[in-house]
């Protein structure tokens, strides 16, 4: 029982890293299709992937304290900020 719960959260961040990777190669090829530029439209999706990120290294190294939730708050609010540099799709069904 032990050995279980050793290895959750080991199991929990290779899903979040591999699913990361995934994600970020999504939103990459869905703005080359749909030729959006700029850095200002990614600010959105580069906030809220940061965000993970320093939620996984909080965990892993213990640092699950006030920095931690003042870096996601921030990360947060700049990601919610950002997306109104998103473009708009023209296609309507």
């Amino acid at each position: 029982m032990k050995g279980r719960r050793k290895m959750f959260p080991v199991i929990l961040s290779i899903i979040l890293i591999v699913s990361l990777i995934f994600s970020i190669s999504v939103v990459i090829k869905k703005r080359k299709k749909a030729g959006v530029t700029g850095i200002k439209s990614a600010l959105s999706s580069i906030c809220l992937y940061l965000l993970a990120v320093t939620n996984l290294f909080a965990y892993w190294f213990n640092f699950l304290g006030l920095l931690s939730w003042s870096i996601t708050i921030i990360l947060l609010i700049l990601g919610a900020y950002f997306t109104k540099y998103i473009p708009v799709s023209e296609d309507e069904n």
